[in-house]
């Protein structure tokens, strides 16, 4: 095999980190145990034990479902691979046994089709899920499988693809409409050395484009699956929301699922933002392991286009709520963003697959960036609540929630903090990379080579990270300077290294216990956003190290749009360790609309008005909506408009 999802396992990396250590413990103490709660009450569970009863009707939620039984299966076996924890195993096993019951003899299993429609089985590929909730299940099955070595979930997941590679090109031509399957197959072909799932993988992306099932389906109503299932919280029939999407003007658009033109053809991020990031890490995967210059070309475009022209400074991705998405370039609106949780999560495996085929900088720099605000802020800090939708705006009526009637953001948040020691360390290319500053320890080897480092951050909060590396053989290792630090210094053992204006320190001995210092200068910055971003347009927001920073009304006096912020205002620091669990204040210079003579006035003359001192304070994105309801946001007008 010529490439890695991962360069580095889960269980070579222990998160010990002043930061991220309560997210990561709360994930697994609170957040996985409530999940597994919210799949027993959401009906998700007894979906697959009226299954294995054969009784027909009685399905409960939406008709992809199962897919989040699959990602806590996943986030909870990311648990059991960093220590064994004979309760959580067992509830593993318990929820794993319920599925392997429900599959039938040919391997397949949805319980949505088993009780209701089982004779239209792959007949509505573009909404009812089957093939994405067949790639959570394989997702699932893989992380189970390396946490236990154990083949009870692999061999249902096998099963399950070999079905799916029976049916497609021989029966069916077809791609699913919400991509999934196709990066799960590669991490299926991983572990089986079975190349029959990467070509089925291969299969997915090359059609993808050229195939016109999806438009035959709109106009197959009455043949395909769907009629049967309905939900007030759908605005209409299955039929009626995939008409939605997939027309405009009357005519079949395939943007919606990136199915408009053939992948290696296409320029811009498009349609359905977290099925866009799927197809795209599964685009790059097969670039990893195959090969495909053209291929690689288009990954290229479209995270160009992402970054440069349709992504949130939260790292959010994707405007618009009617069909969860990319719209156009720099329509990027702050109260009525939609920023899914689930996007910034694709976004961050998007990028560690892009970083592990090139080892640019600037593919770590997005998942910091991501992980920092736009996933983070998709979490309470109780563990138990969370938003679907992440604007840069609210009048205070937008709250997190403990779990959705489409609840897949919930466990794929789960499965993100559970696996995050994954995206701090790369050994590909032979070379180990620190990409991410959280305080950890990793085992891991190098090119043959026995690695041991040590990290200790302080970062957000402070500049400073220490580093002790032991190796039984000459590594080099490569530390990356993020792209917000104004100034960085590297010592070994005290002694200053030079290292120029790289995106990364290049640091190559034996090494034996030395210990490595960095300092990463955190200014906070005002940032302005490119002059087509209408709804930015005279208002600046505010960062300092990783975070960006916002306003809510429980800190303020004054209504939020009075506040002007100028382009070099004085900003101080403040460390509270009281507020939202410890977090770095940020106190604004500002000025706001004197009050003086506006008593029993409504409208005067701009000339007799006038500006006074005063301070706006900040607190991190991730933070708010944690504390009493209130305005929020954070773009400001600037002084300069």
């Amino acid at each position: 095999m010529t490439g890695a999802q991962y360069s580095v396992a889960i269980g070579e990396v222990e998160i010990d980190d002043e930061f991220w250590s309560p997210w990561v413990t709360r994930n697994r103490d609170v957040t996985i145990e409530y999940q597994y709660e919210q799949l027993e009450e959401s009906g998700t569970l007894e979906n697959f034990r009226r299954a294995i009863d054969g009784k027909e009707g009685g399905f409960q939620g939406m008709w992809f479902q199962d897919s989040d039984a699959y990602k806590w299966i996943e986030a909870a076996s990311y648990e059991l691979t960093k220590g064994d924890d004979p309760d959580l195993r067992e509830r593993v096993d318990e929820v794993i046994g319920l599925v392997a019951d429900a599959q039938e003899p040919d391997g397949y299993v949805n319980t949505y089709f088993q009780l209701v429609e089982p004779e239209k089985k792959w007949t509505n590929l573009h909404m009812l899920h089957e093939l994405y909730c067949a790639g959570h299940l394989i997702e699932a099955a893989v992380a189970h499988y390396e946490a236990t070595d154990e083949t009870t979930l692999l061999d249902v997941a096998v099963d399950f693809a070999d079905h799916v590679d029976d049916v497609f090109g021989d029966e069916i031509d077809g791609v699913p409409g919400h991509e999934e399957i196709e990066l799960a197959l590669v991490k299926l072909y991983r572990v089986t050395d079975e190349d029959r799932y990467l070509d089925l993988a291969q299969y997915f992306v090359d059609l993808r484009g050229h195939d016109d099932r999806l438009e035959w389906e709109l106009a197959h109503l009455s043949e395909i699956a769907g009629d049967e299932f309905s939900s007030d919280d759908w605005e209409g029939s299955i039929h009626d929301g995939s008409k939605t999407v997939f027309l405009e003007e009357g005519e079949y658009d395939g943007s919606y699922a990136q199915a408009h033109a053939p992948v290696r053809d296409q320029d811009a991020a498009d349609g359905h933002s977290v099925r866009a990031m799927y197809l795209y890490a599964a685009m790059t995967d097969l670039v990893a392991e195959r090969g495909d210059d053209e291929l690689r070309a288009a990954l290229d475009r479209l995270w160009e286009n992402m970054t440069t022209k349709q992504m949130y400074v939260t790292g959010g991705i994707g405007p618009e709520h009617e069909h969860e998405g990319f719209t156009e370039d720099y329509d990027l609106p702050n109260d009525t963003a939609y920023a899914e949780t689930c996007a910034a999560i694709g976004s961050v495996f998007w990028n560690q697959r892009l970083f592990e085929l090139t080892r640019e900088a600037k593919y770590a720099d997005l998942i910091e960036r991501t992980l920092y605000n736009g996933f983070l802020a998709g979490v309470g800090l109780d563990g138990k609540r969370f938003f679907y939708v992440n604007p840069l705006a609210s009048s205070g009526n937008h709250h997190r929630k403990g779990w959705f009637t489409c609840a897949c953001c919930p466990p794929n948040a789960a499965r993100l903090f559970a696996s995050l020691g994954q995206y701090l360390y790369s050994t590909s290319g032979g070379e180990l990379s620190v990409n991410q500053y959280i305080g950890s320890t990793l085992e891991t080897t190098v090119d043959g080579i026995d690695v041991t480092l040590d990290q200790s951050s302080a970062i957000p909060w402070d500049e400073g990270v220490s580093v002790v590396i032991e190796a039984n053989g000459t590594v080099p290792v490569n530390f990356r300077v993020p792209e917000w630090c104004a100034e960085a210094t590297v010592t070994i053992d005290g002694e200053p290294v030079d290292h120029g204006e790289s995106d990364y320190v290049r640091l190559e001995r034996a090494w034996d216990g030395e210990l490595v210092e960095l300092t990463f200068a955190q200014e906070p910055t005002v940032v302005a956003a490119h002059p087509d971003v209408e709804a930015d347009a005279g208002r600046v927001a505010v960062e300092r190290g990783p975070l960006v920073y916002t306003a809510e009304a429980v800190d303020n006096d004054r209504p939020l749009h009075q506040y002007r912020v100028p382009d070099d205002a004085d900003v101080k620091e403040t460390h509270d360790t009281a507020l939202l669990n410890g977090v770095t204040v940020l106190s604004v210079d500002v000025a706001v609309p004197s009050l003086d003579g506006w008593d029993g006035e409504l409208y005067r003359p701009a000339t007799e008005t006038d500006n006074e001192p005063s301070s706006l304070e900040l607190i991190p994105y991730y933070a708010w909506d944690n504390r009493e309801p209130g305005d929020m946001q954070v773009w400001h007008r600037s002084d300069n408009d």
